[in-house]
């Protein structure tokens, strides 16, 4: 099974991240790890940082001649803010020496890990659980998970997102977006990034961005910050992904833990998991039938392409629900973890909203579950072995 560690502080001197267990034999670049690292960064309301945070990844081993060669893979994202921020982060986030001459963060923000991993782990500072708990983490595990993509890629597995609404902008109903959506869908789902991609805030409406960006601006003049929805969208899976057997097993519950381990996300859905809550079961269950050549198909896909916990071969569709950053510019009010007294929160650089960096994260961490339960039925040394036993499936024939 593939195993990922990643290790760093956003105002550290770097992220680290190791990938254990992938194959030999598949194709693997930095270009192309680059390329999903400035993916992360797309999206209108961002904040100071983005613009001297040029994420370009080191690797270090386990590639020889741009194919992995089954060891360890070690991966190095340097921090730009380390060497090119003008506020003294080497210093405080120092390796060696001691504490004297650095102020204490001792403001808790609401909404963010400040407080209770102060508590948890008995800082009297709690500027270590600020950079440990920062989505600057994301990028590594962007960077890791690219490998992991790579390795669907070859099975023509493709993974797309988009985004839905950033707060009171956005789509209601599945129904208004549908017909786009799947025939971008006939292209595979890298096709929905091609388009969104090209929006401000990664939606495929150009009349919605449009709003989208005015909604931000607004927002954004009044000191506060914006949450929403996005939609990761995976094709070309097989049927037979995941198992019934047992809980663990569940790929939707593995899918769920996926985009709720992205920090600030709140919520999760998959396939058309709220509306159906409402609806009668004659509205809700894909009806089955045989296609000419006699493969099993769904007339709908209300299930997001998973039935108990398995793939059915239609395209998988999950949804995340991100909350508004917790570092405002207009302050809250909080409580000093040194003095006890009650004091506005202080202001963090941060984003307006990074919804549509979210989106981009969700299809990072989503492409590890399905490689994984990939390999899990697939798996094998090389990765030509691999493509002998998925050949010779009678899913795949």
């Amino acid at each position: 099974m593939l195993r990922y560690l990643t290790s760093g502080e956003s105002h550290g001197e770097a992220l680290i991240g190791i990938v254990e267990g992938m194959p030999s034999g598949v194709p693997l670049t930095t270009e192309v790890i680059n390329h999903h690292l400035a993916r992360r960064w797309l999206g209108f309301g961002r904040g100071g940082r983005a613009k001297f945070e040029h994420d370009l990844i080191h690797i270090y081993s386990g590639v020889r001649f741009s194919k992995t060669i089954a060891s360890p893979i070690a991966l190095r994202l340097d921090n730009a803010a380390y060497t090119k921020d003008k506020s003294g982060w080497p210093h405080v986030m120092s390796i060696d020496g001691g504490a004297e001459g650095i102020e204490r963060v001792t403001l808790p923000r609401p909404g963010h890990a400040d407080l209770e991993g102060a508590r948890k782990y008995g800082f009297n500072d709690i500027r270590p659980v600020i950079d440990r708990a920062s989505a600057r983490e994301t990028a590594i595990r962007v960077a890791c998970c690219t490998i992991a993509r790579q390795l669907l890629k070859q099975f023509g597995i493709e993974i797309g997102s988009h985004v839905l609404r950033i707060g009171d902008v956005g789509i209601d109903s599945e129904d208004t977006y549908m017909d786009q959506r799947d025939q971008l869908l006939f292209k595979g789902a890298e096709a929905i990034n091609d388009l969104a991609d090209q929006s401000q805030v990664r939606m495929i409406d150009p009349e919605l961005s449009r709003a989208c960006v005015e909604h931000i601006t607004e927002i954004k003049r009044s000191g506060d910050s914006l949450g929403g929805v996005y939609e990761v969208i995976v094709t070309g899976v097989p049927p037979g992904l995941g198992s019934y057997v047992h809980w663990d097993r569940r790929l939707g519950g593995q899918l769920a833990q996926a985009i709720l381990s992205i920090q600030a996300q709140k919520g999760v859905e998959i396939g058309n998991g709220i509306e159906n809550s409402s609806r009668p079961g004659s509205k809700v269950h894909d009806e089955i039938f045989l296609d000419p050549s006699n493969n099993y198909q769904r007339r709908t896909n209300h299930a997001g392409g998973l039935e108990g916990g398995m793939t059915n071969g239609m395209p998988i569709i999950v949804r995340g629900y991100m909350k508004p950053i917790p570092t405002l510019i207009k302050p809250l009010e909080t409580v000093d973890i040194e003095s006890g007294e009650a004091q506005p929160t202080r202001y963090e650089r941060s984003d307006v909203t990074s919804v549509p960096a979210a989106s981009t994260v969700a299809e990072a961490t989503v492409s590890w579950v399905i490689a994984n339960a990939f390999i899990d039925k697939y798996g094998a040394d090389s990765l030509d072995e691999m493509q002998k036993y998925y050949h010779s499936s009678p899913h795949t024939g």
